[in-house]
């Protein structure tokens, strides 16, 4: 009797998992990709935000436009960074120095508390010479 009601409990969890339906919308679609893709189910959605690429003639230029892209997406998907759990970095010639650097922009705007789970990695290069700076992100948040 016991292994029937599991059996039933079972299935009645998997058929409500079933029911509830996956929503994906695609955010700001470009030649081959979309900037972000929102995924919801139930109550929660989760957006995931492609790499977006710094502009400037500094690394400290490149990391900022690249946050400033990121926060761009987030808006767009209706997310703020406070909804961001997951981060990828990528910079060119990455050096130790410019830890510090990231840091600081990051901290001047975002401040320095609750922050993501963040990767760092330094990479030969991007998808063209002029890109220094990829950032990615994941945020989960409450629909409204």
């Amino acid at each position: 009797m016991k292994k029937i009601i599991f059996i039933q409990l079972i299935l009645f969890a998997t058929l409500g998992a079933m029911a509830q339906s996956v929503d994906k919308k695609y955010i700001n679609p470009a030649s081959g990709y979309s900037n972000a893709v929102a995924v919801t189910t139930g109550t929660v959605t989760t957006l995931y935000v492609a790499g977006q690429v710094g502009s400037g003639a500094t690394l400290n230029e490149q990391i900022r436009t690249s946050f400033q892209g990121v926060l761009k997406q987030l808006k767009d998907g209706g997310a703020t960074f406070k909804d961001v759990v997951k981060m990828n970095t990528y910079i060119v010639n990455y050096s130790e120095k410019d830890l510090d650097l990231f840091r600081d922009i990051r901290k001047d705007m975002f401040g320095d508390q609750e922050m993501p789970a963040n990767t760092l990695v330094g990479v030969s290069s991007l998808a063209t010479d002029d890109i220094k700076v990829e950032m990615d992100a994941v945020a989960i948040f409450a629909k409204n």
